[in-house]
């Protein structure tokens, strides 16, 4: 059963963008994701445990942590 998983991950650039996309590309169960590079989100549909993807995204070496429900989403101007 796939559930979402949401990460907050220390990107400042489209390299670390690409990074993200290389491991969870390669990440057996990664169904599908989304990277939000302004608010440094990562959203990821996937059928393995919410631990396991965020191992994965770690080995990029950025900073990765769950994300909180409390924190804020989208800046709107």
């Amino acid at each position: 059963m796939s559930q979402t998983v949401e990460l907050k991950v220390a990107m400042s650039c489209e390299g670390c963008v690409g990074a993200v996309k290389r491991v969870l590309g390669k990440t057996e169960g990664v169904e599908s994701f989304n990277i939000d590079l302004e608010n440094q989100k990562v959203t990821v549909k996937a059928n393995i445990p919410p631990e396991t993807v965020l191992q994965a995204v770690s080995k990029t070496g950025k900073a990765t942590s769950f994300w909180e429900a409390g924190e804020p989403g989208p800046k709107s101007t």
